[in-house]
């Protein structure tokens, strides 16, 4: 299963991480608390991890196509949360296959 990983230092990590599970948690099966998540998407599951200050977002994909879509639904809608700290986006990264 094709894996991306995402990460974004604020301390605002927990904060984040609730608003997320919580606007998606209107479309899609959600399980949260302050500092861990899992979101189950058409496209995969998300896992969610807040620390001290880094947001995580493990993405396990359905395929390797979906990365790209993947990384936009989460950084459009992490964007809109963290406006105040212009937020844009995770760094995403995709470890070796193996």
């Amino acid at each position: 299963m094709p894996k991306t990983i995402g990460r974004v230092e604020t301390a605002n990590s927990s904060k984040y991480l609730q608003q997320l599970c919580k606007h998606f948690a209107h479309k899609i099966t959600v399980e949260h608390d302050t500092h861990s998540g899992r979101a189950e998407f058409s496209l995969g599951t998300a896992t969610l991890k807040a620390d001290d200050d880094v947001l995580t977002v493990e993405f396990d994909l359905n395929s390797a196509e979906d990365t790209a879509m993947a990384h936009r639904v989460i950084d459009s809608h992490l964007e809109k949360f963290a406006f105040r700290e212009q937020i844009t986006g995770l760094d995403w990264s995709t470890p070796a296959a193996g």
